[in-house]
């Protein structure tokens, strides 16, 4: 009988030190994860963040609450740049923006986390304003009718959903 209860207690410690190692791994920072988009043993994915008043709808990868605030982590695949790409900042404000709706919490900063480098990204009211104006631009392109080409890569025009009926592809 002792053996186990050593037996249980020993796996319970291996199990949190391995929770710990896969933390560290996948870039989180200490704190409760109350939102998870990452598919793990077939658990259901969450349901997406939505702001009606912006058009706004995403699946942050993590959100972590964290002494009163709730961080949005997300974890991109790619090999680390030295910066974080432009595209990947605004994708972390909008979700800013999309927990400062549903949680009624403004988060001071995010994270970007590339395989051996995490970015902690601020929040400041520049980005907000300039997360806002781009959503605004698209949600403009998206109703107009005639919107153009913003590459010169035809392995894009490949790959697009919207090759054969577009009039620019390459």
């Amino acid at each position: 009988m002792i053996w186990y209860i050593l037996a249980l207690i020993g796996a319970a410690v291996l199990l949190f030190f391995l929770s710990l190692r896969l933390r560290k791994q996948i870039g989180l920072p200490g704190g409760k994860i109350i939102y998870s988009d990452v598919k793990m043993w077939g658990q259901p994915l969450e349901k997406p963040l939505f702001d009606g008043s912006i058009g706004l709808v995403g699946k942050p990868d993590y959100l972590i609450r964290q002494k009163g605030e709730v961080i949005p982590v997300e974890v991109k695949s790619c090999r680390a740049p030295n910066a974080p790409y432009d595209s990947h900042i605004f994708q972390l404000a909008a979700y800013c923006l999309l927990v400062e709706k549903v949680y009624q919490v403004q988060p001071t900063h995010g994270l970007i986390h590339y395989p051996g480098r995490t970015f902690s990204i601020e929040f400041t009211p520049q980005l907000r304003e300039q997360t806002l104006t781009l959503i605004s631009g698209m949600h403009r392109l998206e109703r107009s009718t005639n919107i153009p080409r913003s590459h010169q890569e035809s392995a894009r025009c490949n790959s697009c959903g919207y090759k054969n009926h577009c009039d620019q592809r390459l």
